[in-house]
C-alpha cells in the first residue's frame, strides 16, 4: 500500500487524506512543465498539492493558486503548502473549477492539470478515488478545463496537461474547439523501448510548430535503474538523486 507521506528533498507530501497519491507521472509533470515567464500559476485538481509545490520550488516568484473539490484533499494540500518553505505563495481553494471561476480570478500565465481521465471504465467503490480518477459525468470534464483555460489564460499563456494517450487525443480535440492548440508533447515510457503510456501536452492560442520529445523512466535492460535523463529531471526533488 502507498505510504501516508512522500518525502522530497525540500518538502514533504502528506497524503493519507487524498484519494490519489504521489505518482511518478505527476512528478515528471511537475518537474517538466515550462515555467519560463511564469507570474501566476493555477493547479487544477491539486489533490495533495504536489504540482503546486513543485512549481513553487522551481520558480522563486510565481504566485500559485490551487483548486481542489474534495474538502479533505484540499485541507491536506493546504497543510502541505503551509509546512513547505513556500507557504505564503500557495493558496488552496476548496472549490470546484466552476465555483472558482465564479470568483473571477485574475488571469494566469500558466495552468497545470493532471485531470480525471477514465471514461466508461469500472468505477471505484471509493467515492473520493472515483472523483479523482474519472471524468464526466462524475466530476471535472475535459471541456470544462479547456474552456476555463481559454477564458483565464493571458495572451501567450500555457495549459499543460498529463493524460494517457487515448484520453489526450480527446482532450486535444476539446481544446481545439475553444482555440487552444498543442505547442509541446512529451511522451512518457516506463522503460526504454516500451510503449508510450502517457502524454504531457502544453497548449496555447499561439503554439507555433509542435515540439515532440520522449522520456523513459527506466533503462531497457534493468527495470530497477532510472535513465540518466529521468535522474537529471528529478534531481532537485527525489531523495535518491
Amino acid at each position: 500500500m502507498p505510504n501516508d507521506y512522500f518525502q522530497f528533498q525540500q518538502f514533504r507530501i502528506e497524503q493519507a487524506a487524498c484519494a490519489m497519491k504521489v505518482s511518478t507521472d505527476a512528478c515528471v509533470l511537475g518537474a517538466s512543465v515550462d515555467l519560463i515567464g511564469a507570474t501566476r500559476l493555477l493547479d487544477i485538481g491539486t489533490g495533495t498539492g504536489l504540482l503546486a509545490l513543485m512549481a513553487a520550488q522551481r520558480h522563486p516568484t510565481v504566485a500559485i493558486e490551487a483548486v481542489e473539490i474534495d474538502p479533505a484533499a484540499a485541507a491536506q494540500a493546504a497543510a502541505n503548502a503551509a509546512a513547505s518553505p513556500w507557504g505564503p505563495r500557495v493558496r488552496v481553494h476548496p472549490l470546484s473549477l466552476a465555483g472558482y471561476a465564479a470568483t473571477g480570478p485574475a488571469p494566469f500565465s500558466h495552468i497545470v492539470c493532471n485531470p480525471p481521465f477514465f471514461q466508461g471504465a469500472l468505477r471505484s467503490p471509493h467515492a473520493a478515488r472515483t472523483t479523482a480518477r474519472h471524468a464526466a459525468p462524475d466530476t471535472l470534464t475535459f471541456t470544462e478545463i479547456s474552456r476555463f483555460a481559454a477564458n483565464f489564460l493571458v495572451p501567450g499563456g500555457r495549459l499543460t496537461v498529463l493524460l494517457p494517450v487515448p484520453e489526450m487525443a480527446r482532450f486535444v480535440a476539446d481544446a481545439a474547439a475553444v482555440g487552444l492548440q498543442p505547442a509541446t508533447r512529451l511522451a512518457l515510457r516506463h522503460r526504454l523501448g516500451s510503449r508510450v503510456l502517457r502524454h504531457i501536452v502544453a497548449l496555447g492560442r499561439d503554439p507555433g510548430p509542435l515540439v515532440v520529445q520522449e522520456l523513459a523512466f527506466r533503462t531497457a535492460d534493468n527495470d530497477s535503474v532510472y535513465t540518466a535523463t529521468f535522474q537529471a529531471l528529478l534531481a532537485g526533488f527525489y531523495l535518491a538523486f
